[in-house]
């Protein structure tokens, strides 16, 4: 288990949380009443800095519930939430529904976090790289 420290910046902020045991996601909460109208898109800010270990990064994401009973989702999905990061943690949602305002209230769950162990890259340069089976079959080569 990695511990990740959470700083509140005001007293209606909330601590991100499990909603059940074993899930991956933490949920991550509103910390603004707004209004998203259609096709709108806007900065929500959840109320916390994170300070996350080095070797670990926080990706946000959707809420499954919000996207098929609202039409809410995330522009930037997943955001990054490096481990060197100490801003404060903001979702950029869009309302996709053609007709309904989405209302947020202070304290709902906007989106969730998963915390992943991540690994730095030894960047080489090279003439050629190796051969596989797929090649460059690429976008619809599997014949979807």
């Amino acid at each position: 288990m990695v511990t990740v420290k959470v700083k509140l910046l005001n007293e209606s902020s909330k601590l991100p949380e499990y909603a059940h045991s074993g899930d991956a996601g933490l949920d991550l909460y509103s910390s603004i009443d707004c209004i998203l109208k259609p096709f709108e898109r806007k900065k929500v800010p959840t109320g916390i800095k994170l300070s996350i270990p080095k070797g670990y990064a926080g990706f946000v994401q959707p809420k499954s519930g919000l996207a098929i009973k609202n039409g809410v989702g995330l522009v930037n999905s997943p955001g990054l939430i490096d481990s060197g990061y100490r801003g404060e943690v903001c979702a950029i949602l869009i309302n996709l529904d053609p007709k309904k305002d989405f209302i947020i209230k202070k304290g709902d769950k906007i989106c969730q976090m998963v915390i992943q162990k991540t690994e730095e890259a030894d960047i080489v340069e090279v003439r050629d790289l190796d051969k596989t089976n797929r090649g460059e079959g690429g976008f619809g080569s599997t014949g979807i």
